[in-house]
């Protein structure tokens, strides 16, 4: 039987906020989305990673009577999950296939003896006609539907079998039900919000300000992450997605080679090393995990400093959500992408080779084009990020074109010079013989089609080849081109484009960051979170509390971050607490763990 702190249903859940987590006060409209499941009512929860989505279902689960039902997609979320809970005293458990069965028994009768909190399953095993036959007879506290944009066909991760959990709401109907996502567009909430029969949706905004944003323009992939790398604080976790498995493995054996401590994380790699590779990341510190998209979304570490993309992602959700994952502590972190119109040519074909029905496509193609205008902006990245979700906010003052705004220029005759020169070579070729031609450039394919003798040929020499590249993806960003992978990567113009030819209005474009030694001048930023430790006496006192973690970690088995987060450690020496009630005040400490690991860190701390 599992034992835990006294938190039962006599504790409110500002007692257990306190007691069990060691936070003061909520965040936003988690206390009322707490009362809303406490009196019995349902809703939808929609809240920027870390900024406590998974409290809204916690604390009801454990004030209330009865257990929790926790839907969540992943095995290592929920042993996340469980093993955070367990540490904080909370009664907590998973149901998966990779539990021993003696383990698996001892969970179900847990379950049933209603011994439990909080119990995490998948959402096979949730409709699965015996597990509900034990959900009818106890006492269930409430559903949760993690990572709900999983059940819709507009979320960028859908999943067929989070479909079948809608079955809860009929089967169950007096039971409260919350549905918590931190990535969801207009489409994908309405979808969620009725395939569960919610009253009601939260909506907190999609805000990470604790993120720096850059996106660069593909030159040189490795050199360019490799620099960013060497501008980052040393022994930092982070994570850095390429679009293959190949790729995965080459950067992650390249960037091993320049000293860093790399591991790869696909699909196809054998389960055990990828099994290890994940629980290193995890629990060891300065670990770069190079991955695919099949890594993340499991993973709850809080100090992810940085997510680097060296490919384009599919959509602007998919990009929100990976590069989510730094900085869950809220502590100043970076997300770092490069790309290049071959990254969009190759998302289109994945697009249109895909078994999707015609509408799906065309929702997907439109997702393409608008993350190419996030990629290709002029303004405030933040803006159009937060725009997209229908959010808005001020220019940030934190992103690569707020730092380093981007000269802009009237490129209305330019953008003329592409599409005619498109349109004059019949449509059928890619943008490289396109800017060839601009630039006056004759080879033999040229000559073969007489295309030096076309009116366009060698009337763009104002801009350099990458300009004109530049100017090229701005116009696919726009709508004005687009790219058919059918015949083979041609640019062909859209009827926005062949209208923009006859009207031709005005037209303001962007001019990529000038390079300097070899660089974009934004090519790394240190976002260090430590900076508010002002001494170098509380910057080494930070370390060795860092190391007194780590030791902890191992005797315990545990990640560092279930212990204390990084945050926890400097309010530590913020507030430096010279007693064991005054360390109890420090955030993220709470009851528990105070009793477990205050003394130690109190010693440490006078000495």
């Amino acid at each position: 039987m599992l034992q835990s702190i006294n938190n039962d249903t006599s504790q409110s859940p500002k007692e257990i906020l306190s007691n069990i987590f060691g936070y003061d006060a909520f965040r936003g409209d988690q206390e009322e989305i707490i009362n809303d499941l406490i009196t019995g009512q349902s809703c939808g929860v929609l809240m920027p990673t870390g900024s406590g989505k998974s409290l809204c279902y916690q604390i009801p689960s454990i004030c209330m009577e009865g257990t929790g039902i926790i839907v969540s997609p992943l095995i290592a979320l929920m042993n996340d999950q469980v093993l955070a809970l367990r540490e904080a005293g909370v009664k907590a458990a998973a149901l998966h296939s990779g539990l021993e069965y003696q383990e698996l028994q001892a969970t179900l009768n847990d379950l049933r003896n209603g011994a439990l909190d909080l119990i995490y399953v998948a959402p096979e095993r949730l409709v699965n006609s015996n597990f509900l036959d034990i959900l009818d007879n106890i006492k269930i506290a409430l559903f949760a539907i993690d990572e709900a944009h999983c059940i819709s066909q507009w979320g960028h991760d859908f999943r067929p079998e989070y479909r079948q959990v809608s079955l809860l709401r009929t089967r169950y109907p007096n039971t409260p039900c919350i549905a918590v996502t931190a990535t969801a567009d207009q489409a994908t909430r309405k979808d969620i919000v009725e395939r569960l029969s919610l009253p009601k949706l939260y909506v907190a905004g999609f805000d990470r300000p604790n993120i720096t944003y850059y996106v660069s323009i593909k030159d040189n992939p490795r050199t360019q992450l490799l620099r960013f790398l060497k501008a980052r604080n040393d022994n930092e976790s982070g994570i850095v997605y390429c679009l293959s498995r190949k790729k995965v493995e080459d950067t992650a054996k390249w960037l091993t080679e320049q000293g860093y401590n790399a591991l790869p994380y696909h699909a196809r790699l054998d389960s055990k090393v990828r099994a290890n590779n994940q629980e290193r990341f995890i629990k060891d510190d300065g670990v770069i995990m190079v991955a695919t998209i099949a890594f993340g979304m499991g993973i709850d570490k809080p100090d992810v400093r940085f997510v680097a993309h060296l490919d384009l992602p599919k959509n602007i959700e998919a990009y929100y959500q990976e590069t989510g994952r730094a900085g869950r502590d809220g502590l100043p972190s970076v997300a770092w992408m490069v790309y290049g119109l071959q990254d969009l040519a190759l998302q289109r074909q994945m697009i249109e080779g895909s078994d999707s029905p015609g509408e799906q496509k065309r929702i997907e193609r439109q997702k393409l084009t608008a993350f190419l205008g996030y990629c290709e902006s002029a303004t405030c990245r933040r803006q159009v990020l937060l725009k997209y979700f229908d959010d808005d906010g001020e220019p940030c003052g934190n992103c690569d074109t707020c730092l380093h705004p981007p000269e802009t220029f009237d490129g209305t005759i330019s953008a003329q010079k592409i599409l005619s020169c498109i349109l004059r070579t019949g449509q059928m070729f890619g943008s490289g013989y396109i800017i060839d031609i601009l630039l006056g450039k004759t080879n033999e394919r040229i000559e073969r089609q007489d295309h030096q003798s076309l009116s366009t040929f060698g009337i763009g020499t104002e801009h350099s080849t990458k300009e004109w590249q530049s100017l090229t993806r701005q116009l696919v960003a726009r709508g004005f081109l687009y790219v058919d992978m059918e015949a083979y990567g041609a640019i062909k113009m859209t009827q926005q484009g062949v209208d923009f030819i006859k009207e031709k209005p005005a037209l303001q474009m962007r001019l990529d960051p000038k390079a300097i030694g070899g660089t974009s001048s934004h090519s790394g930023t240190k976002s260090d979170p430590t900076a508010m430790l002002e001494s170098d006496s509380d910057q080494t006192l930070f370390l060795e509390l860092k190391a007194l973690r780590i030791s902890i970690a191992k005797e315990n088995n545990v990640p560092p971050y279930v212990v204390f987060h990084d945050k926890t450690l400097i309010e530590m020496i913020l507030l430096k607490p010279s007693t064991l009630k005054a360390m109890n005040d420090v955030p993220g400490v709470g009851k528990s763990k105070l009793d477990k690991y205050g003394q130690l860190f109190l010693e440490k701390l006078r000495s």
